[in-house]
């Protein structure tokens, strides 16, 4: 079994979920925050869930107050945030790190796959990792980089 579909990460609601539910999907996995001034393009994300979840795409978000405490909220502040002003109905995660020592395992992997221009940190929120349908991490993304792009 691919090494993706190895992680879990926690829902907001504290249930354990494994990634192995992504299997045979394409995955886009975003680290969110809810006051960011990337924090539109949570719309252009639901956009793209909307549209190509069909054919199997799936876009988890992972709230992170790691950048410039721009996640501050809790899990219903966030979900609320990110329902009410973007529409959102994406997979979210509960809240998680991605840098340091403390970095959630799903983020320490994504790194070490596909290594940014910080080699293996990530830069800000709304960076983005594609994952292929067989669990591959197959490009990364920088914060910059719109969902209209992809």
């Amino acid at each position: 079994m691919n090494a993706f579909y190895q992680l879990t990460a926690t829902s907001p609601g504290g249930q354990l979920i494994s990634m192995v539910d992504y299997a045979g999907k394409v995955v886009l996995v975003v680290n969110t925050a809810s006051h960011s001034g990337f924090t539109p393009q949570y719309g252009g994300l639901e956009a793209l869930y909307r549209k190509y979840a069909g054919q199997g795409l799936v876009v988890p978000g992972f709230p992170c107050n790691h950048f410039g405490k721009q996640e501050p909220g809790d899990a219903d502040e966030i979900a609320q945030t990110c329902h009410i002003n973007f529409g959102v109905s994406l997979p979210m995660f509960g809240k998680v790190e991605v840098n340091g020592a403390a970095a959630h395992p799903v983020f320490r992997y994504l790194k070490n796959e596909l290594p940014g221009v910080l080699g293996g940190r990530i830069k800000w929120n709304f960076t983005k990792f594609l994952i292929g349908r067989d669990g591959k991490p197959l490009r990364r993304f920088a914060s910059i980089t719109t969902p209209f792009i992809l």
